[in-house]
């Protein structure tokens, strides 16, 4: 007891106060007496080693007494005060109440506070699992099954619609292997019913989009039946879907119909959805009072601009005028819920401010309410053209009617537009003075709406070829905007007819460079180059276009014309095959690449697009010819004849065609088809030499008695020729004027009389690309001659042989095979007979419509 240390009493802030109070029971004065107790020290719990404590403390340093019940007591202090824990060699006593915070103060002299235990080091690495367990297998198949449904809908979002059904496939395999695993295992109360609700749901929506309808239907009817998926009867509204794909739609509105019974009224939003499907297929089933009592209680409930729309369209089918302007009144007041642009202007110098509205000005967000705003005015737009002409008497009433509503409300900025509507509405009535009134209105507008209402004036006075107002609405159109390319492409245009290429080609550069993407500008560059000579930036202005453009077939001839220019004939076919795998149809295309095979000396392939022009077209003069001398040139004349025969029921008061048919029955040996033939030109063209000639040759050699007849008319038919001929020299040596004048033959034996050039060059507008292309002529050049391959095919007109010649004399005239340019939006055929084009005609092949607008 001599290390117990007593606190004095005179202390104040006693810590150990009341510890003397004690109860008498534990005095340990006795325990010498004690025969328990000394029983158990001679016991071996009594024996054991000594405690040895390091430090001092303030109970006894030896060993614990133990107690008659076995448990270890610390023995009182000499005074009866029991001891409160074991102090050794001076130390305080150690504090347990803060030891869950991780301090004691019964620690080793110089160590550091470390509540922690950061000086211990690294904790020991985690034990591996036991992947044997079925518990463990079972969570590793439930995550595959997870990662396959990941990677399906991965698949799906980037468009690869095989492999997404692949994956969903698969996930529902695996999924179904984990269902009888669990079984396996007797843990089949806890199958993953959200697992297998996501692998069926994921499978029938791929089914869907791989257009698998019937098996998609069946994993939808497999999620629906079953009654512990919860609100899987919403699945319904997708099996509708596609019951309306496959256009059965009296099952679609049965189960749009139990969709809509099992979705309570608190999700308002998709029961307005499935309705409007509803009223969809009502529209498709053509029940349009049903569609409008659908549609009608959208608009009282949650109005929106489709349903708006679609409901116009219903009364407009049904034809109740009063319902169709209400109906219009609702659309142009149902609210978009979108910002007034004006948030979007800088109200101040506030430089973080403008930082903000210009982050701001083209986010997402931004673009959503201007794409939303661009829906809502093509539907206002839309209706206002299909109703005009049926609300009121006349169309013009009508559209009136539209532009006052659409002024009172938010739309405000439409009604301009509905007036140039109108304005296009009378060009496709053909009423062009009352467009041309209406458009004039817009002078005095704002300038956005006098710039497009000028272009669209511009563009009908060039259709009517007076280029004076053109041209001055086309600067009217400038000075009102600057920067739209329409009205600089108008100007360029009415430059162009003036042939200031140079000036024209300045306006399509800055119609370009306002919008690159005008492809109206670009075309008509390439023409301005081509026209200038600049033949490489011709191309190169094509080119591009074709990169635009890519099934153009106006730039294919474009590209092969140039080429062709260029003296690259083999570029030049290699467009033109290109081109007619875009018009396979085209005579023109086909007869051009013949006559470039033709000069490449291919007569093979020549023939045979000549053929196939021929067959598509059979009024080609030119094709006939070639086609005519073909078969003459390899001997079968025969074949022939059915070919002039045509171009003499194309152009009848031609006597070269029937002086053909007679002279490849000549050829062929039928002497008495070709007597008759040569009397019947002799009937149509008395006048005609080298047919008289023909019939004295024939006459003579078959011994006919008309020999004598004819060769009377030979040599008065002669003689008027020559004083024919001698009157037109007479008369240009005595000409003041120096006129010269084409003589009406050559004069010589040897030479066709009477008988005009095969086929003249003629060449057509260029093609109407943009609504208010040039109107000018492109005189495309044609390779004629001879080729470095080969030469041309050639046709002989048969004259009246010589005195060496037994039956004929010929003289070589090429055939003329030169391509036009197309003209209108389409490849045109050439006519067979000139006309005097009339008003209709100029305006046969225009689109009118949007593509008056300016871009």
């Amino acid at each position: 007891m001599e290390n117990v240390h007593l606190v004095p009493e005179e202390e104040d802030d006693d810590l150990y106060t009341g510890y003397n109070d004690y109860n008498p029971t534990f005095d340990s004065e006795d325990l010498n007496n004690d025969v328990g107790f000394q029983q158990a020290v001679r016991t071996s719990h009594g024996r054991r080693p000594p405690m040895t404590a390091k430090y001092p403390g303030t109970a006894i340093g030896g060993r614990p007494i133990g107690t008659a019940y076995g448990s270890r007591m610390p023995v009182g202090t000499a005074m009866g005060r029991p001891m409160t824990g074991a102090v050794q060699d001076g130390a305080a006593r150690p504090m347990t109440a803060v030891r869950a915070a991780g301090y004691s103060s019964s620690i080793a002299r110089g160590s550091v506070f470390d509540p922690l235990g950061q000086s211990k080091g690294p904790a020991p690495p985690l034990e591996k699992q036991n992947e044997d367990t079925p518990e463990e297998k079972i969570k590793i198949l439930e995550k595959k099954v997870n990662d396959l449904i990941e990677e399906s809908c991965l698949a799906h979002a980037h468009g690869d619609l095989q492999l997404s059904l692949e994956k969903a496939k698969e996930a529902g395999r695996k999924e179904r292997a984990l269902v009888r695993q669990r079984e396996q295992t007797g843990t089949a109360d806890h199958i993953n019913l959200d697992l297998t609700y996501s692998v069926l749901f994921n499978l029938a929506n791929q089914y869907a989009s791989n257009d698998m309808y019937t098996e998609a239907l069946n994993t939808y009817q497999v999620i629906v039946k079953n009654k512990m998926f919860n609100n899987a009867g919403r699945l319904k509204v997708n099996m509708a879907n596609i019951y309306f794909k496959q256009k059965n739609y009296t099952k679609a509105i049965k189960f749009y119909r139990m969709a809509l019974d099992q979705i309570s009224n608190a999700h308002n939003a998709m029961r307005i959805k499935i309705m409007q499907n509803i009223g969809v297929v009502f529209i498709h089933m053509g029940q349009y009072s049903d569609a409008i009592t659908s549609f009608e209680y959208i608009m009282s409930e949650n109005p929106n601009i489709k349903t708006g729309f679609n409901l116009i369209l219903c009364y407009y089918a049904i034809g109740d005028r009063e319902r169709m302007k209400k109906a219009f009144q609702k659309l142009i007041c149902v609210p978009l819920g979108i910002d007034d642009e004006d948030k979007y202007i800088p109200a101040n110098d506030d430089p973080h401010a403008n930082m903000v509205i210009e982050a701001i000005k083209n986010d997402k967000l931004h673009q959503m309410e201007r794409d939303r705003k661009a829906l809502a005015e093509k539907y206002i737009m839309t209706s206002a053209k299909l109703i005009a002409p049926a609300i009121e008497s006349s169309f013009a009433a009508g559209f009136d009617w539209c532009v006052d509503m659409v002024k009172g409300s938010q739309y405000v900025e439409l009604a301009n537009d509905l007036e140039i509507n109108k304005a296009i509405t009378y060009l496709r009535q053909r009423d062009f003075k009352q467009a041309v009134e209406t458009l004039k209105m817009f002078e005095k507008k704002d300038s956005r709406v006098k710039s497009a209402a000028a272009t669209n004036l511009s563009f009908l006075y060039f259709l009517e070829k007076d280029y004076d107002q053109a041209d001055r609405y086309a600067e009217l159109a400038m000075s009102a905007d600057r920067y739209n390319p329409a009205a600089l492409i108008n100007k360029g245009n009415t430059v162009f007819v003036k042939e200031d290429y140079e000036k024209a080609a300045e306006f399509y550069k800055e119609a370009l460079r306002n919008d690159s993407s005008c492809t109206e500008a670009l075309y008509n560059l390439g023409l301005t180059y081509k026209r200038l000579g600049r033949l490489d930036e011709a191309l190169d202005c094509f080119l591009k276009l074709h990169a635009i453009l890519r099934n153009s077939a106006q730039v294919m001839y474009q590209l092969a014309n140039l080429y062709e220019m260029l003296e690259d004939p083999h570029q030049a076919i290699e467009w033109l095959m290109q081109l007619t795998s875009v018009t396979p149809t085209d005579a023109q295309v086909l007869a051009k690449l013949g006559d470039l095979y033709d000069n490449e000396g291919d007569k093979s392939q020549a023939f045979q697009y000549y053929y196939e022009s021929y067959r598509y077209f059979p009024s080609n003069i030119s094709v006939i010819e070639w086609l005519g001398a073909y078969y003459i040139d390899t001997q079968f004349c025969e074949k022939a004849i059915q070919y002039f025969e045509r171009a003499t029921l194309i152009q009848p008061t031609q006597v070269k065609w029937q002086l053909m048919v007679a002279s490849c029955y000549r050829r062929s040996g039928n002497y008495q088809k070709a007597l008759e033939t040569y009397k019947d030109i002799h009937r149509k063209f008395p006048e005609n030499v080298e047919c008289l000639r023909f019939l004295v040759r024939l006459c003579t050699d078959m011994g006919l008695k008309e020999v004598q007849d004819y060769a009377t008319k030979l040599k008065k038919v002669e003689k008027m020729k020559e004083i024919r001929e001698q009157r037109v020299r007479s008369g240009r040596e005595s000409s003041a004027r120096g006129r010269r004048e084409g003589s009406a033959g050559s004069g010589s034996s040897s030479s066709p009389i009477n008988t005009p050039p095969l086929r003249a060059s003629v060449s057509r507008s260029e093609a109407k690309y943009s609504p208010v292309l040039q109107q000018g002529r492109d005189s495309g050049q044609s390779n004629h001659g001879t080729s470095a391959k080969g030469e041309r095919l050639s046709v002989k007109l048969k004259t009246l042989p010589g005195s060496n010649e037994p039956y004929e004399a010929s003289t070589q005239q090429e055939i003329d095979a030169s391509y036009v340019d197309p003209l209108g939006p389409q490849m045109q055929r050439p006519k067979t007979a000139a006309r005097k084009r009339t008003e209709e005609d100029e305006f046969a092949d225009e689109e009118l419509g949007d593509d008056l607008l300016p871009e």
